[in-house]
């Protein structure tokens, strides 16, 4: 494992302080807006922009490596990301946030497609297990770190901005100094829209659906959060909650889903998240009851879209896991830009409880289109299921949405299996 990390250190190293950046940023622009007195769907739009932005980088960051390589882009970006929340700090105004925020989301959808295609690059299929886990390790630390930072300046001074661009800045140097050469880089086709849905209508639209409320709780709970919580020193506490709660039960939940039909557990946890959220409304804000909730939140709901992909990669043949997963980049990323805007749109009518209002709506109807699919289709038998990606983040990294390990699987079951491309293609999971 050492020489492993070895390899790669300067990458990890710095990706980790880009993310510390991150993790600031988001909180940090959240609670400046309603300071600034921002409404909430103003704010829920320009939210919305990162994650519009993600879209757009995950499919020019491709193209930009293969003409430049990983290094210059990476360099490139991240500079781009350090001035835009200097753009922050300098125009307070919601279009050019807005703005800032779609260069935002480019810069670091790009940052994680390097990061990412660098990693495969530098693991072999029995390592890349390992990498990936340390890897998701580092990028949920640097989150959850960064929104302590929060509490180290007033929000309404420009520090806090320049310190998210010195963690960013600072971040590019162990890159741009290794001495390891950097890898090459292939993009695949991508499956249409149609292509998927015909194989799997439940990832299709649990997939929008998941993305939908994680882009509400990363881009707009730091706006709740602020909005209703007695201290604003207790909006950290909100989002590492959270983000604690996807490190310890990511690994029980993917063990599980592998031993059982993965809608089933899909299903248990909306379900459990539908309950958690109503429970959020009543709780005393602030309590140490208020944020066990919020802790038990994140193990259910941050494993969700792990899950769906994973169920999307049982029912595609081994060489199309590939071509799909560029397809669930556009369908989540589509969940992700709404989630923000109709957040913050219910919020300015109904008022703050519309925000657990508007996430239980949905876990419910996450719950009720996955009960009728379990019903309309057969389910893949567990000993056919491909494991499951590891459970993590989705509407901050890419990480998920480029399913890093999607190559391996086509390696993996060719090795297993060495007829696995010619084998008859799985039940698809639609009515016939």
């Amino acid at each position: 494992m050492f020489s492993l990390v070895s390899s790669v250190w300067a990458l990890l190293l710095g990706f980790g302080l880009i993310m510390l950046g991150n993790g600031l940023q988001g909180t940090l622009l959240g609670v400046r807006a309603t300071m600034e007195e921002f409404s909430t769907f103003v704010i829920g739009v320009m939210m919305s922009g990162y994650f519009i932005g993600m879209i757009m980088g995950s499919i020019m960051a491709p193209r930009l490596i293969k003409r430049v390589g990983h290094i210059r882009v990476f360099a490139a970006l991240a500079s781009l990301a350090s001035i835009s929340i200097l753009a922050h700090g300098l125009y307070i105004d919601s279009w050019v946030w807005t703005l800032m925020r779609v260069l935002t989301g480019i810069c670091f959808a790009g940052l994680y497609v390097v990061t990412e295609s660098w990693l495969n690059d530098r693991t072999s299929n029995e390592t890349r297990g390992q990498m990936l886990s340390m890897y998701m390790l580092i990028v949920t630390l640097g989150l959850g770190a960064g929104q302590f930072l929060l509490n180290y300046r007033d929000p309404i001074l420009l520090d806090l901005f320049i310190i998210v661009s010195v963690f960013i800045s600072i971040g590019v140097i162990p890159v741009l100094l290794t001495a390891r050469p950097a890898p090459s880089f292939e993009s695949a086709r991508v499956m249409s829209l149609k292509e998927l849905y015909r194989a799997s209508p439940f990832a299709v639209v649990n997939n929008a659906l998941v993305g939908m409320v994680h882009g509400t709780i990363m881009g707009f709970g730091a706006v709740y959060a602020a909005e209703v919580l007695p201290d604003i020193d207790l909006v950290p506490l909100f989002f590492s909650s959270f983000l604690l709660g996807s490190l310890i039960f990511q690994w029980p939940i993917g063990w599980l889903a592998d031993r059982v039909d993965r809608r089933l557990v899909i299903g248990v946890l909306s379900g459990v998240s539908f309950v958690l959220c109503l429970l959020l409304l009543y709780i005393t804000l602030g309590t140490t009851l208020y944020f066990l909730a919020m802790l038990l939140l994140g193990g259910a709901v941050m494993p969700l879209y792990s899950l769906v992909i994973a169920h999307a990669n049982d029912r595609l043949e081994p060489s199309q896991i590939v071509e799909a997963s560029g397809c669930l980049v556009l369908v989540a990323g589509i969940g992700l830009s709404a989630g923000p805007v109709l957040a913050g749109f219910l919020m300015g009518l109904f008022g703050n409880n519309a925000f657990f209002g508007f996430l239980a709506t949905g876990f419910l109807v996450i719950v009720a289109f996955t009960t009728w699919r379990m019903k309309v289709s057969e389910a893949v038998k567990p000993d056919d299921q491909i494991p499951s990606v590891e459970p993590g983040l989705i509407g901050t990294p890419v990480a998920e949405f480029n399913a890093p390990e999607a190559d391996v699987y086509v390696e993996t079951l060719a090795q297993d299996e060495p007829d696995a491309t010619e084998k008859t293609p799985p039940q698809p999971d639609n009515v016939q």
